[in-house]
């Protein structure tokens, strides 16, 4: 049958005039009698999907003809949520009434209730079309009779974005103790009246046995931890094999060029590397060496699907989750010192503007000579350090060159939020024993800079030549979200430029206007919330942040796989390599299953460093802090403290002083009485209150000057728990938790192409 879903959809969508019947549109489309059969069964299968939607009287209609939207659903703290559009375009807010079942991740359609202009658009969930997830991991409650507490009991999920507990059957329980961690597989989702329900599949252990903690996290995003037994042996082959003389046929040899690599001290997956080497012309060649894990690592093989399934390496706070086995990504592949590596090198031959005058790919062979830690780099730039005289010039040749990049970048309108990331320092038992603020230091702005270029490079390259190519875009922000932006902005005698969407430009120097005065930090916030999250795609729109017009990721393939799959497509299309070009048509799952993939690793990342801090303020009960207010909801907000990098929630409840309004688009609550404001940005002190590990909540009270909470003189420290209520359906009282990074949120641009959390550079 020759017709495809697309043509199906595009019909419905232009001409046809109204929802048809199955046999109208196979007669309009021209559909045999004898392709009839299958012809329903492919609009059967494209309404599974959501391509398609059944209105009365089993008639067919495009989902966009009828005010229908097809999405991935994602909560938020409220109980509401967003639903993005598979096509792109604005997001859909969903009020908490309008949610029915779906949960964070979930792929819905909704239906759109209300479009006003300037306004944000709202609508309503009417179905769940794929589920994304299988299971829930959190702590059993036995809830039976005092006498026979093993006949049925509640999950309290450990994922504060599922609000319901989950009903578990007698019979059903696995002998969970009261306490344990468990993994619950989900029989039936329920309703918007009904929660869910499961059957025990795993019981982890104690909620506070050592390690209990993280593998919790591991198992609720679903992260695989092993690797099939055949992409183990598959790797230890390719690892006992080693470099032959043969491998080396056909590549430049570096081998004799000043290389090295720049990583965290802890790092054991180094897949970059740089060289500069002064011409006689008076331009420099910077290298950037890139591991060649697509040599290694061959289209459809047992390797190559573990890694396009898990898409990236998840590093956690006390373990990395690698893409590849540790075989490759920290040994065969990982460009440690002193040993003969393939590598794919960018050659790039810049003048002392800045200009990129010409670049050459090659695949290489390097030695490095070096592995600097980012403090062992940074103290050579700062001149209390040696290395030998030929490294340590290197490294200013660099840093000098690299200062002129970002300069050239900062022109063109790219926005750094230069936000900061916590680091927790753990003692040996796994409990935290600090938790640190990232300092950024020159040596991770300088590695960023060339990570950078040299995506941009190969992403202009491959445009110019029409090559697809998975892109990293990032799309301009939400129009609502930027009137909002507007009219906040204001308030400050400030004045966002530009009509309708601005440019990149535009924000940059709106952010440069407050530099140094007390709502710098208020204003970062504030605009990078209103900023779309990166994403793959086949299509390439850009990178707003950036300010580019081409950019992709190219950097890291040991451990995200659209740069894997990129190098393939290099070598196939510039180096002769027989891996294959793909079509846009094949990069485009891959890209979406990334992005995905991504998405999950982050959150996944973010939990077990809030986790950590949970557990690092239960020392702390009593104990009073000086902090920045860094999110206002409706329910409390969320300080970010001075003295260490945490934050936690002033509920609502706990300021008896007064009855306190939230007003969203001044991102405070006011006192309707007092006219008491808390805004996002202000200074306060507060007092730790209460800590619960298990559902990673801090809780603080606001101290008034003389060190009494809000309302309330005579309260004591701890007694109040403060935690904001969430709908339930088992027996117990949920709050929000240990909460938000100082800007983040969801809504963040992602980093640019450097290196993950945790002391490894930004995503972007």
């Amino acid at each position: 049958m020759p017709l495809n879903p697309q043509q199906i959809v595009e019909y419905l969508r232009t001409e046809a005039g109204r929802p048809l019947k199955t046999k109208e549109l196979a007669r309009a489309l021209g559909v045999s009698p004898g392709d009839y059969a299958e012809f329903r069964t492919l609009l059967q299968r494209m309404e599974d999907e959501g391509l398609l939607y059944r209105v009365r009287r089993q008639r067919y209609a495009a989902p966009t003809r009828i005010n229908l939207v097809v999405g991935r659903f994602r909560s938020i703290r409220s109980g509401a949520g967003f639903v993005e559009p598979d096509e792109g375009g604005d997001d859909i807010f969903i009020p908490p009434n309008a949610i029915e079942s779906a949960v964070d991740g979930d792929k819905v359609i909704a239906r759109i209730e209300r479009r006003r202009r300037g306004e944000r658009v709202e609508g309503t969930i009417i179905r769940v079309l794929e589920r994304s997830r299988e299971r829930v991991v959190g702590v059993f409650h036995p809830a039976g009779p005092a006498d026979r507490p093993e006949l049925f009991g509640f999950v309290v999920p450990n994922d504060k974005k599922l609000s319901r507990d989950v009903y578990v059957a007698a019979g059903s329980t696995r002998d969970a103790k009261p306490g344990d961690i468990v993994v619950v597989s989900i029989t039936d989702w329920g309703s918007s009246y009904r929660g869910p329900a499961g059957v025990v599949e795993e019981v982890i252990g104690p909620v506070d046995a050592p390690g209990n903690d993280v593998l919790a996290i591991i198992h609720g995003h679903e992260l695989p931890i092993d690797f099939p037994d055949d992409v183990l042996a598959e790797a230890k082959a390719i690892r006992d094999r080693g470099i032959r003389p043969e491998d080396l046929e056909g590549r430049t040899d570096l081998r004799d060029r000043l290389v090295f690599t720049i990583d965290p001290a802890d790092a054991r997956d180094h897949d970059d590397a740089l060289s500069i080497l002064a011409l006689e012309d008076g331009t420099l060649e910077v290298g950037v060496h890139i591991a060649d894990v697509s040599f290694y690592v061959r289209p459809g093989s047992p390797i190559d699907a573990e890694a396009l399934n898990r898409g990236t390496s998840v590093y956690l706070v006390d373990r990395v989750i690698p893409m590849l086995p540790h075989e490759l990504s920290s040994d065969l592949c990982s460009l440690l010192p002193d040993v003969d590596r393939l590598a794919m090198s960018l050659l790039l031959r810049i003048d002392p503007e800045g200009s990129v005058r010409s670049h050459r790919l090659v695949r290489s062979v390097i030695r490095s000579r070096h592995k600097l830690s980012y403090d062992e780099a940074q103290e050579v730039l700062d001149g209390v350090r040696t290395i030998d005289p030929e490294t340590d010039l290197a490294l200013r040749r660099l840093h000098t060159l690299s200062l002129t990049l970002r300069t050239a970048r900062e022109a063109r309108g790219s926005i750094d939020f230069d936000l900061p990331e916590a680091r927790v320092v753990l003692e040996e038992s796994g409990e935290p024993a600090d938790i640190q603020r990232v300092l950024r230091l020159e040596s991770h702005r300088l590695i960023e800079d060339y990570m950078l270029l040299a995506n941009e490079t190969i992403a202009r390259d491959a445009a110019r030549r029409k090559l697809p190519i998975p892109y990293r875009i990032h799309e301009p922000p939400d129009t609502a979200r930027i009137e909002q932006l507007r009219e906040f902005v204001g308030g400050f005698g400030l004045r966002l430029q530009g009509r309708g969407s601005p440019t990149p430009k535009q924000l940059q120097k709106l952010i440069e206007q407050v530099k140094g005065r007390p709502e710098e930090k208020l204003l970062s916030t504030v605009v990078l919330r209103s900023m779309r999250q990166a994403r793959y795609s086949e299509e390439n729109h850009g990178h707003f942040g950036l300010a580019a017009p081409y950019y992709t990721h190219f950097t890291s393939p040991i451990r995200r796989y659209p740069d894997l799959l990129l190098h393939r497509i290099c070598a196939s299309r510039f180096l002769g390599d027989d891996a294959g070009v793909l079509t846009a048509e094949q990069i485009e799952p891959i890209a979406k299953l990334s992005s995905e993939r991504e998405r999950i690793a982050e959150a996944a990342e973010r939990d077990s460093i809030e986790l950590k801090k949970v557990q690092y303020m239960e020392r702390h009960l009593g104990d009073d802090f000086e902090g920045t207010i860094s999110d206002v909801r409706a329910f409390g907000f969320f300080v970010l403290l001075d003295e260490v990098f945490v934050d936690g929630l002033v509920h609502v409840g706990s300021m008896a002083d007064d009855y306190y309004a939230f007003h969203e688009d001044a991102y405070a609550l006011i006192g309707q009485n007092t006219g008491r404001t808390f805004r996002l940005g202000d200074r306060v002190r507060v007092q730790v209150a209460s800590v619960d590990r298990t559902a990673r909540r801090i809780d603080f009270v606001v101290l008034e000057r003389e060190g009494a909470p809000v309302g309330e003189s005579t309260r004591r420290a701890g007694s109040t728990r403060g935690g904001a209520t969430r709908p339930r359906s088992g027996p117990r009282r949920q709050g929000h938790g240990a909460g938000r990074k100082g800007g983040g949120g969801r809504r963040g641009p992602g980093g640019t192409g450097g290196r993950p959390k945790g002391g490894r550079g930004r995503r972007k």
